[in-house]
């Protein structure tokens, strides 16, 4: 199919495609889609709430590609961004540096789920025809041209869709996440005779400590998430948002319409101290993993954190038979909680041919240093001699 039979629609909302159709463009198995993260609902979720607006510095600019007879082809969730925060992918000095020699960074095209930092497919072409992706790389960087922006990011990408962006002329980075991997345990016992004794051991005492006051842990699912869950977890997410970002990225009416859409792809678990929750961490299914999004608590319990969002991570990991359990950005003291570091990619367009040269010659740099500290990483997992997953 020549490239000039491709037309590419730029819509200002999710809500302006049709769930149908931009469903159909993303991976799924039996109608449900692989990722929850890529499903319709939640970017509209995202959206129609007002997290991820024009107001808070995302403005959806989603490119949908179609073929001369107006058939989807292919999608790329796209934003233009004013600023740089809610990525998890940091590009604030090379914003500073075009800043310092006259340009402006902002603003910004960025390819990615808001506030996400999981893996995920961003040019969604179910036919995986690479002439059908490079014309959304094309589209991308025209939209750019026609915005003035300074650049296009997608971020938390698959290897082989860097490689894809990468031969078409984009910058590939690397960076590491933790990432728990299954090899078929029938319980965490199992999975806790793979490590060295030393760590069995800190982890069982870990485990015991978080709940030694006699608090309990309920995993809350589909039917089971009420409302007043949901304002209980909101008030934790809050204390921890404000800590981490001045004020938190998501408001409560994002969850209440994540509850109305998407509960069946959710687990909320929370900790009580008898019938008051004091904690809790949100939780999202894909086909194969589970991913761990947000946390936070009202009383401050050793190890409670760990328990709430790694241990029982991998305990519905194996209860439910998924292959990998994702628990986030950074973290390398989760190394030690048997997960293990995982290379994560993004790809850059920019405009500025003195900043893509600087950018270019920086990212050489910092992709062996990534490389090298995983080999690092790799020598402190806990497993035992020849326990290691090999993934």
């Amino acid at each position: 199919m020549p490239a000039t039979s491709f037309k590419a629609t730029i819509h200002p909302s999710t809500a302006s495609i049709p769930a149908a159709v931009w469903n159909s463009l993303v991976p799924s198995t039996e109608g449900v889609t692989d990722n929850p993260f890529l499903d319709h609902a939640f970017f509209l979720s995202l959206e129609e709430s007002r997290c991820a607006t024009g107001r808070t510095g995302w403005q959806p600019q989603h490119i949908l590609l179609s073929n001369s007879a107006d058939q989807p082809l292919g999608l790329m969730p796209l934003f233009l961004k004013s600023h740089s925060m809610g990525e998890y992918v940091f590009d604030h000095g090379w914003a500073n540096a075009l800043e310092r020699a006259g340009g402006s960074y902002y603003p910004k095209l960025q390819c990615s789920v808001p506030f996400t930092p999981a893996t995920a497919p961003k040019l969604l072409v179910p036919s995986a025809d690479p002439e059908v992706k490079a014309a959304l790389l094309a589209a991308a960087q025209q939209l750019a041209i026609q915005r003035e922006a300074s650049s296009v990011h997608a971020t938390f990408v698959p290897e082989s869709e860097a490689d894809e962006a990468q031969s078409g002329g984009w910058l590939k980075r690397m960076d590491t996440q933790f990432h728990w991997h299954n090899q078929g345990f029938g319980s965490f016992e199992e999975f806790l005779e793979t490590l060295s004794s030393r760590k069995r051991k800190t982890i069982r005492r870990e485990r015991r400590d978080a709940l030694a006051d006699g608090l309990s842990v309920r995993w809350l699912s589909g039917s089971d998430l009420q409302e007043h869950h949901w304002d209980a977890f909101y008030e934790f997410y809050e204390d921890t948002g404000a800590r981490k970002w001045g004020r938190p990225y998501l408001n409560r009416e994002f969850f209440s319409r994540l509850n109305e859409t998407m509960a069946d792809r959710i687990v909320l678990m929370l900790a009580y101290d008898g019938p008051i929750p004091i904690a809790g961490a949100i939780n999202f299914v894909g086909k194969d993993r589970i991913f761990g999004r947000n946390w936070g608590c009202t009383r401050d319990v050793p190890f409670l954190h760990f328990e709430l969002c790694y241990y029982q991570a991998i305990d519905y990991a194996i209860a439910h038979k998924l292959a990998v359990v994702e628990a986030g950005a950074q973290g390398e003291h989760k190394l030690a909680r048997g997960y293990e570091p995982s290379t994560t990619y993004s790809v850059h367009w920019i405009a500025h041919p003195g900043l893509r040269e600087a950018v270019a010659d920086f990212l050489q740099h910092e992709r062996a240093s990534v490389e090298h500290s995983q080999e690092i990483l790799d020598q402190f997992t806990p497993f035992r001699k020849g326990e290691r997953t090999g993934h």
